[in-house]
């Protein structure tokens, strides 16, 4: 029997395999680095540290309870405080991370010339690296729920999954803002200026059945909102999200993302020419 091996029968498949996992790894590496950079580098040279990822919402929870206590009673909302949080921690996971996403193609521009990588992987990590200050946010807002006496309830396996769609959220948008800032420099001033807007606009120190009913739908299409929404009903109410908020924003969060890939694709050709 001849046992010498054909041209046809080659490990060339093999090898095309081994390199993909290998560009896999790579790429891995990168995200995981370029996470760790911009974590530590937001807290470099500060005495607090990530602690400040805790006071920032400390310090805004006890003011708009103040106010909305003492100045302008609500009455109709109980323990006003963790009802507070539940609105300040996805909205401030959305404000650090748009901006951060929209300037780190222009933060890490040195790599994204030298490093030869999807660059789309600049902006998600930037989403990622603020995923770390938003679990920590988390973290306070449960002690502060089971400080107020709430418990565990059934329904608490909804929160992972709805915190999910807002990073799934936010990666898309990031996706958008970083391309378009790198050929028009004011997207990071409109970035900036739409989370004054978006502070108001989403249910923080409100609740939504205040909004105008014609109202409602329009409020629910915006993922923050729904994701502000969706964590009181499960922490507070002890409820499941109801389907009519959990579909806008599901729908939203895929929209968006393949909008980001999509946008990004078609700018990145000049990107390093741009820069």
């Amino acid at each position: 029997m001849d046992n010498t091996t054909s041209p046809d029968s080659s490990p060339a498949p093999a090898v095309a395999s081994l390199g993909g996992l290998r560009r896999s790894g790579n790429l891995l590496f990168l995200l995981q680095n370029l996470v760790l950079k911009d974590f530590r580098i937001r807290y470099r040279n500060m005495s607090l540290g990530v602690a400040w990822s805790i006071a920032n919402p400390l310090v805004m929870m006890s003011v708009l309870t103040f106010v909305f206590t003492r100045i302008y009673p609500n009455p109709a909302v109980p323990n006003f405080a963790v009802f507070i949080l539940c609105g300040l921690v996805p909205f401030n996971f959305y404000s650090l991370a748009l901006n951060a996403g929209t300037t780190s193609l222009l933060d890490n521009q040195s790599l994204v010339k030298r490093v030869r990588c999807p660059r789309r992987i600049f902006p998600i990590a930037a989403v990622l690296s603020n995923c770390l200050h938003f679990m920590i946010q988390i973290s306070l807002l449960l002690a502060l729920v089971f400080a107020f006496g709430y418990r565990v309830n059934r329904h608490w396996p909804w929160l992972g999954f709805i915190w999910g769609m807002e990073i799934l959220f936010m990666s898309g948008l990031s996706l958008i803002t970083a391309a378009l800032d790198v050929y028009y420099r004011d997207v990071r001033y409109l970035v900036e200026a739409s989370n004054v807007v978006m502070f108001w606009l989403v249910p923080i120190f409100y609740s939504l059945e205040m909004v105008p009913a014609r109202f409602r739908l329009l409020y629910l299409l915006n993922p923050v909102a729904a994701v502000v929404v969706a964590g009181r009903t499960v922490l507070l109410h002890a409820q499941a999200p109801a389907a009519t908020l959990l579909a806008p924003l599901v729908v939203v969060s895929l929209v968006c993302f393949a909008i980001g890939f999509a946008v990004f694709g078609r700018l990145e050709r000049n990107l390093a020419d741009q820069l």
